[in-house]
């Protein structure tokens, strides 16, 4: 991890320094996007294609004119690559913006035998999160957006993973979206006390490789649904608040998020993933 003796100096510099994952995808890019168009602000684009993710860096510094556009190879289903990730940091870390999803239509598992949405879309913010805390302390005041979704629920702590139920794309990805605003809520209350505002949003109906995967389309521009991440990435408003959700700029009580004890509760399962 990366000790606190910069902060200081990288506060005073000014410079922004946004991470971005699942930012080849169409609102992941555009918030790389947007956020590189900000004034002093630096970008680094995760990502699992390196193709890919070169003509990402390259679209968004011809768009914006900003240089200080960069990326990272991590696989995040897995949880050695986002160590790996971690450790390989240097310099302050100002906002992570959790982006990256999957909807695989067949029920897939990764190499640690972990169903794939879950570890994606759910242990991967965790894991993020918790890889990244001491350096989000250290470049403190910071903030955790997790893109989640209006289109949540039906979370089974008993079936995460879809071993006693059938798998079912859409009720897997609605479970994670659940958890991924849940988790948010926890993470809230364990680094408020560090100056890090935690928020979880929903990014808009864009139609997408991810929302088409799960047979939907979506009337929304990328850049409409990048607004909301992006807003709570740069606004006052998303430092002052924490363990909110989001739709449209605009905060909405979440149900999920109140019940404390589920909240305890897949937050400890989540743990124990994470140490094995």
């Amino acid at each position: 991890m990366v000790s606190s003796a910069y902060s200081s100096s990288a506060q005073s510099s000014g410079v922004r320094v946004y991470l971005v994952t699942g930012a080849t995808g169409a609102i992941g890019k555009a918030i790389a996007r947007q956020l590189a168009a900000k004034p002093n602000s630096e970008v680094v684009l995760v990502c699992r294609d390196g193709d890919k993710a070169q003509r990402a860096v390259r679209e968004i510094i011809a768009a914006t004119g900003n240089e200080a556009v960069r990326f990272e190879l991590a696989d995040l289903s897995e949880h050695l690559e986002i160590r790996g990730l971690a450790e390989r940091w240097t310099g302050p870390l100002h906002a992570l913006i959790n982006n990256a999803a999957c909807t695989p239509r067949t029920r897939q598992e990764t190499s640690e035998g972990i169903e794939m949405q879950f570890a994606t879309n759910v242990l991967g913010y965790f894991r993020l999160i918790d890889a990244f805390a001491d350096t989000l302390k250290a470049s403190a005041p910071a903030r955790v957006v997790n893109v989640a979704s209006y289109w949540a629920g039906g979370l089974d702590l008993n079936d995460l993973e879809f071993t006693r139920r059938r798998y079912d794309s859409d009720s897997a990805y609605r479970q994670s979206k659940q958890a991924d605003r849940m988790l948010s809520a926890a993470f809230s209350e364990r680094l408020l006390p560090y100056r890090i505002a935690v928020n979880a949003c929903h990014p808009g109906d864009v139609n997408s490789k991810l929302s088409n995967d799960l047979g939907f389309g979506g009337h929304e521009t990328p850049d409409h649904g990048a607004e909301t991440p992006v807003w709570l990435a740069t606004d006052p408003a998303g430092q002052q608040h924490s363990g909110r959700y989001y739709e449209h700029k605009h905060e909405v009580v979440c149900s999920y998020s109140r019940d404390r004890e589920a909240v305890d509760a897949l937050y400890r399962v989540c743990s124990n993933y994470s140490i094995r």
